[in-house]
């Protein structure tokens, strides 16, 4: 399964908990097959079928697609001096 690095928890757990965002939202990760890349998002709730990953007090909501791409990788983040975030995916060590 998917795991988290401690920014990514760090930084998922900031924007969800942004006053704007309904309390429970967590980060939804989904395979966009048009572009054939993943695609991130901030959702108040599990799509259908989505899987919900909880570490480090960050919610996920990964898609039945990205459960299988993601199944042994690690989601890193980072956010600039501008403030933009931003996600990288690496295999498990």
């Amino acid at each position: 399964m998917l795991t988290l690095t401690e920014n990514a928890a760090a930084v998922i757990r900031t924007l969800t908990t942004q006053p704007e965002v309904p309390a429970g939202s967590g980060l939804r990760i989904a395979v966009d097959r048009t572009v054939g890349a993943l695609t991130l998002e901030i959702a108040a709730t599990p799509a259908a079928g989505d899987a919900v990953l909880e570490t480090g007090g960050a919610r996920l909501f990964l898609d039945a697609e990205a459960v299988l791409v993601l199944e042994d990788k690690e989601l890193d983040a980072a956010v600039d001096e501008q403030g933009s975030v931003e996600f990288a995916v690496s295999d498990q060590e």
